[in-house]
């Protein structure tokens, strides 16, 4: 998990212009890093192509930029406006190299029409240039092809550079020696058609990764820039990025919420779709939460502001995705280590064909056009980029359906999970416990039960407690004063009310106290076997009596377990707090069979621990915040509900926006759906360029035709990564 950033560190942020795929990010981390203390000390949102750096005390940003330079991309300190201008910017980028692009082609073109003019037709311009270095190309026809070629890798030549200088050879190094190496022998029209489709393959790239952020960076245009703040009997349109926290402003019919907030007036249904991927809408009314972006329904809504528009929910998932998309697959790691090995070799393999068979009698022209066509065929371009564009088409398309993922690893995870752990407050149930019965004792009533219990628990967040307040409060009650209040976790409380010390806890907590009567055991247990949640309430002396509460199992929770067991998950276990009966109860219901309960959190720990150690990858499924420690221990960690808790999305490894259990099974289809699709990219990739080897060996690939097979290869894998973008299933 993401360590938090010490007070006494201070940080910069920098736009990276030409940072378009984790690789960028790893070469940043191998040239930044050194300079800032270490790699861990950078972070990247590839999505709005910002770098994070901590702990600067002994560094300037123009050091940092400088850095930068080095690896052919360019950095600028990160202003207040860059949220706003980053998509304008991306597209002027794109515009920029797809000019480029077309200046590429087009000279390229314009340079063989004049070759051949001047050679007295085209099949005469290209046997004009003949392997080896031929001075028949006219003067004007190789400065043409020239401009083509330096068109073509303008952005190309600065990585180059880089790759030489770190002697870490990539694709940008192999195209660059097979196009220098084709003008020096002479084949002019083939280096510039080789750095035209390179750039066109480097062009569609950056259209595909670029179609994968707009799909997120959509959401964030849903919000409306311009909020309609209340002030006196009147209204004032000012920009959502100044408004303070607290404020209060107006929604009207039919218009999207531009900041979280709890609504104060008003009553209408919220479309929550952007934000938790919920179909239907959702009834708002007073102290109800709303988020950025969704959409109001018939009726006016005044909401108090509860966070800035930099803070929203939906601000965090935009982040979240962004910075999601440099934490690296299983897939990605094997591919960049593949392509370490890779290349070199390919290199090494061009440079003993060019060489070795012509010191044997072979013609050194002929072999070093094969070998320039294996270093072009050699270019793994369709491989490297074949998992990135998958796992970011897989982030967006999760974050469409309300899961937000928090990296490529956690996408491929569920694929292979063989057990998932589920608490049961808010999980499993509604998470919304209702007081069902009173039993008071020992002379005391019902109305002066639930007030000594509404009074100690009166400054409780947990949701039996508030359950019993909210009841205090529907019934008239007012809660007694209490004083020294003092919380047990996982048992329960204790404090003075009047005179007199009182306590509350679960039927284990009564256990431990010594305090339990057999009458009591008795009707303990008759209550709990119903699913009843028993708060006993008792002083020194004696039990006072029990409140029981309810909380419903989700109407979803059944089917959803049926259709995990049916996507193949082998065991679903409930781990709760709760009692032994209560959580029997509750299990049957939702159609779960394994059930471990009364566990204190460091059990849920030590029992997620064995989970994994017995079935080897484990999901916990909790609220992301109680359930931490159990979360962080599993293979993946689930946040339920995660809209507008912080704590959560930030806890989990994947936080589902809404109180969907049916996301799970959605989310293993989803992952299996990738992997499967980054398995058949990697082997289309590596299938070709192995035929491609073997037609280079005998003489039969060319230069032109291998660099077409290599887009053609790069598009088919593209176009088959972005086929996540359409998973609505």
């Amino acid at each position: 998990m993401k360590q938090p950033q010490s007070a006494s560190e201070s940080s910069l942020d920098f736009r990276i212009r030409g940072m378009d795929c984790a690789d960028e990010c790893a070469i940043l981390r191998r040239e930044v890093g050194p300079l800032v203390g270490g790699g861990d000390r950078l972070s990247f949102d590839l999505l709005r192509g910002r770098m994070s750096v901590t702990g600067t005390d002994t560094v300037s940003a123009e050091a940092v930029i400088q850095a930068v330079a080095r690896t052919g991309m360019h950095a600028e300190t990160w202003t207040d406006d860059d949220d706003a201008q980053g998509p304008g910017d991306e597209r002027a980028s794109r515009r920029r190299r797809a000019t480029l692009t077309i200046a590429s082609g087009a000279f390229g073109l314009v340079a063989l029409a004049t070759h051949a003019w001047l050679a007295g037709g085209l099949l005469a311009a290209l046997g004009s240039e003949g392997l080896g270095l031929s001075n028949d190309v006219p003067w004007i026809a190789r400065t043409l092809y020239l401009v083509s070629i330096v068109s073509g890798t303008w952005y190309v030549l600065p990585r180059a550079w880089f790759a030489v200088r770190t002697l870490r050879p990539d694709m940008n190094l192999l195209m660059v020696i097979a196009i220098v190496g084709a003008t020096v022998i002479g084949e002019w029209f083939e280096a510039a058609t080789v750095a035209f489709l390179f750039a066109v393959s480097l062009v569609l790239e950056s259209w595909s990764v670029g179609r994968a952020r707009r799909a997120v960076e959509a959401l964030l245009a849903i919000a409306p820039d311009v909020v309609r703040v209340i002030e006196g009997d009147g209204a004032r349109e000012i920009p959502a990025k100044t408004v303070p926290v607290g404020s209060v402003f107006l929604v009207k019919p039919g218009e999207r919420v531009a900041l979280d907030g709890i609504v104060r007036r008003g009553r209408s249904a919220v479309n929550q779709a952007p934000i938790t991927g919920e179909s239907l809408p959702v009834a708002k009314a007073p102290e109800s939460l709303v988020y950025a972006g969704t959409i109001n329904g018939d009726g006016a809504l005044e909401v108090e502001s509860t966070k800035a528009s930099g803070d929203t929910t939906l601000a965090n998932i935009i982040r979240m995705v962004g910075q999601a998309q440099t934490r690296r697959a299983m897939a990605e790691r094997w591919v960049d280590r593949f392509a370490r090995i890779y290349t070199p070799s390919v290199l090494v393999l061009a440079i003993a064909i060019g060489v070795v068979p012509p010191l044997f009698g072979g013609a050194w022209d002929e072999w070093l056009y094969r070998a320039l066509v294996l270093l072009v065929i050699g270019c793994p371009c369709a491989l490297v980029i074949s998992t990135p564009v998958s796992i970011v088409a897989a982030l967006t398309a999760a974050a469409r359906q309300g899961v937000l993922i928090k990296g490529g690893t956690f996408v491929e995870a569920p694929e292979t999970l063989r057990a998932i752990a589920m608490d049961k407050t808010g999980t499993l149930t509604e998470g919304r416990p209702a007081v069902v019965e009173i039993v008071a004792r020992e002379g005391h009533s019902e109305r002066e039960l639930l007030a000594i219990v509404a009074g100690l628990e009166a400054h409780s967040d947990h949701p039996l407690a508030r359950a019993i307040v909210a009841h205090a409060v529907a019934e008239g009650v007012t809660p007694s004063p209490a004083s020294l209040v003092r919380s047990l976790p996982g048992k329960g409380a204790t404090g003075t009310v009047g005179d007199r010390p009182y306590w509350l806890g679960s039927h284990r907590y009564l256990e431990e106290r010594g305090a339990e009567a057999p009458d009591v055991h008795a009707a303990l247990e008759g209550m709990a076997s119903s699913g009843r949640t028993v708060v006993v309430v008792g002083e020194d002396s004696h039990v006072c009596g029990f409140i029981a509460l309810a909380d419903p199992v989700r109407p979803t929770a059944r089917e959803t377990v049926e259709h995990l067991k049916r996507a193949g998950i082998e065991h679903v276990i409930m781990l709760t707090g709760d009692n032994e009966p209560t959580a029997r109860s509750i299990a049957s219901q939702a159609g779960i069979s394994e059930v471990r309960a009364e566990l204190l959190p460091q059990d849920k720990v030590r029992a997620v621990e064995e989970l994994v150690d017995r079935y080897g990858t484990v999901a916990m499924v909790g609220d992301g915040v109680n359930d931490a420690p159990a979360m962080a221990r599993a293979t993946i960690g689930v946040a339920m509900g995660a809209a507008g808790s912080d704590a959560a999305i930030e806890t989990a490894d994947i936080a589902l926006m809404a109180d969907d259990l049916s996301r799970l099974p959605w989310l293993i289809h989803h992952s299996r759906r990738t992997v499967g699709i980054i398995k058949a990219n990697i082997a289309v990739s590596i299938g070709v360029k192995l035929v491609f080897v073997l037609l280079t060996l005998g003489g039969i690939a060319s230069l032109w035709a291998a660099i077409a097979a290599d887009m053609g290869v790069s598009l088919l894998v593209i176009a088959n990564a972005l086929r996540l973008l359409r998973d609505s299933a």
